[in-house]
C-alpha cells in the first residue's frame, strides 16, 4: 500500500489535472455540437478530430499510473490484486451510473418521441459502424434493431466491462466504450509497466509502438472497403488501442529520465511544441477532407506523436501558488471521465427539455401530448448553459456518487479505502 511519505514525494502534475479536464470537455463538444444546423457548415472543423481527445487520454492514463504505481526501483508499489480492485472500484461505478441512466433515458426519449427521429430510439436501436459512403448515402441500411437474445449478450457485456470487445456496433451507452477499453489496459499495467519503465531508450521504444500501432489501420485501407467489422475493431478493439497506453507508459519514463538528468524543456520550447501541436491539428482536419483512409491512420496512429507532445508539455506545467487553483484542477480532472460517460444521455436531457420550453410549454398543464407536439428548436446560445451544466452534474456525480460507490467498494474487497492523493490521482 502506498503510504503518506510516499505521497508527499509524488509530483503533482497540476497540468495534466487541466488537461485531462479539456479533453473530456473536448469530446462532450464532439459528440453534440453537430445538432445546431445554424453553424453545421463550420462545426466539423471543430469537431472532426474529436477521436484524439480519446487517445490522448489513453496516453494520459499510461503516464499517470507509471507515475503513481511504480517505485523508485521501477516495480509495483502494491500487489497486483490491490492495484486491480482499486482500479475496478474507480471505473465500475462510473460505468454502471452512466448506464443506468443512458438507458433510462433511451427509453425515455423513444417514448415520447420530441424531436425528429426520436420515435425510432429504444434499448435495441444500434447503428453499424462503417467508414464508407454508405454512411452517408444510404444511413438507414446501417440501423439495426438488437433482437431478444442479442440485447441480453450486450447487456451481460456492458455489465462485466467487455463491451468495447463488439466490433459490430456500440450499445446503450455508446461512449462508454473507452471505459471498457481502459480496464483492459489496467489489467495489462502491472505487467507491462516495470517492463517499459526500465527502457533505456524510451523515445526510440515510443517511436517503434507508433509504428507498429499504424499496421492494422494500413491493412485494412489495403485490404478492405472500410465496412464492418474492421471499422468498429480500429476505432475500440482494446488490443488494437493498447500501443497508446503502452506510449503513455513509456512517456512517463522518458520524461523521469529527463528530469532526472535536468533537461526538461525551457518554456519556449513548450510554446514551439504546443504550435507544432496546433499545425498537425490543422493538417489533419484538413487529410480528413481528402478520402476514407486517411480517417483510419490519423484515428490509429498518425496523431499519436502530437497527442505524446501535448501531454509532455502539460507534465511540465508548475503548481501554482493558489491552493483554491490546485482544488479546482483537481475537482476538474477528477470530473473528466465521467465527462466521458455521462455527456450523451446528459445532452439528451437538456435538448428535449429546451425544445419543450421553446415551443409552447403552456400545453403541458393540459395536453401533454399536444405540448410535446409544439416541441421547437435548438438554440446555440443555450449550448455553453449545457456545457456549464455538464460539467457540474459530472463534478457532483464523482464527489458524491462515484467516491462514496469506490470507498464502499474498497472497504468490502481490501478492508480499506484510499486516503492519500497518490492512491486516489489517475
Amino acid at each position: 500500500m502506498l503510504d503518506s511519505s510516499t505521497a508527499t514525494r509524488k509530483e503533482r502534475f497540476i497540468g495534466l489535472e487541466w488537461l485531462r479536464f479539456l479533453l473530456g470537455l473536448y469530446i462532450v463538444i464532439f459528440h453534440t455540437l453537430h445538432n445546431y444546423p445554424s453553424i453545421r457548415e463550420w462545426s466539423h472543423y471543430v469537431t472532426d478530430i474529436g477521436f484524439f481527445s480519446t487517445s490522448a487520454f489513453f496516453v494520459l492514463s499510461g503516464f499517470l499510473l507509471t507515475h503513481v504505481y511504480l517505485d523508485s526501483s521501477d516495480q509495483m508499489r502494491e500487489p497486483r490484486k490491490s492495484f486491480w480492485l482499486k482500479r475496478f472500484s474507480n471505473l465500475y461505478p462510473i460505468h454502471i451510473g452512466s448506464l443506468i441512466l443512458a438507458m433510462s433515458v433511451s427509453a425515455l426519449v423513444g417514448y415520447l418521441a420530441i424531436a425528429p427521429g426520436d420515435s425510432d430510439i429504444s434499448l435495441r436501436f444500434v447503428v453499424y459502424d462503417v467508414n464508407n459512403d454508405i454512411g452517408q448515402l444510404d444511413w438507414k441500411s446501417l440501423n439495426h434493431t438488437m433482437g431478444s437474445l442479442e440485447t441480453g449478450i450486450n447487456l451481460l457485456l456492458n455489465l462485466t466491462l467487455l463491451h468495447a470487445w463488439n466490433p459490430l456496433y456500440l450499445t446503450f451507452n455508446p461512449p462508454s466504450w473507452s471505459i471498457s477499453a481502459l480496464f483492459f489496459f489496467y489489467l495489462t499495467f502491472p505487467w507491462l509497466a516495470p517492463r517499459l519503465r526500465r527502457v533505456r531508450n524510451p523515445r526510440r521504444a515510443m517511436l517503434l509502438v507508433n509504428l507498429i500501432y499504424l499496421i492494422p489501420p494500413l491493412y485494412v485501407i489495403l485490404t478492405t472497403d472500410y465496412g464492418v467489422p474492421e471499422t468498429g475493431i480500429l476505432h475500440r478493439n482494446p488490443l488494437i488501442r493498447l500501443p497508446e497506453f503502452v506510449a503513455g507508459i513509456l512517456l512517463c519514463t522518458f520524461y523521469a529520465q529527463r528530469k532526472a538528468q535536468g533537461r526538461l524543456m525551457s518554456s519556449g520550447q513548450c510554446w514551439l511544441t504546443l504550435m507544432a501541436v496546433a499545425a498537425s491539428v490543422v493538417a489533419a482536419v484538413y487529410l480528413l477532407g481528402l478520402g476514407h483512409a486517411w480517417y483510419y491512420v490519423l484515428h490509429n496512429g498518425l496523431l499519436l506523436p502530437s497527442q505524446l507532445a501535448l501531454i509532455y508539455v502539460a507534465a511540465h506545467w508548475g503548481e501554482p501558488r493558489d491552493p483554491r487553483l490546485m482544488r479546482l484542477a483537481s475537482r476538474l480532472g477528477g470530473a473528466s471521465l465521467p465527462m466521458f460517460a455521462l455527456h450523451v444521455p446528459l445532452y439528451a436531457v437538456f435538448s428535449r427539455v429546451e425544445r419543450v420550453l421553446s415551443g409552447d410549454p403552456g400545453l403541458c398543464l393540459t395536453d401533454f401530448r399536444d405540448c410535446l407536439a409544439a416541441a421547437g428548436e435548438l438554440h446555440l446560445w443555450l449550448y455553453p448553459l449545457f456545457l456549464i451544466l455538464t460539467v457540474l452534474f459530472c463534478v457532483l456525480f464523482q464527489e458524491q456518487f462515484v467516491v462514496r460507490v469506490r470507498k464502499f467498494l474498497l472497504r468490502r474487497l481490501l478492508g480499506k479505502a484510499p486516503r492519500t492523493h497518490a492512491e486516489k490521482m489517475s
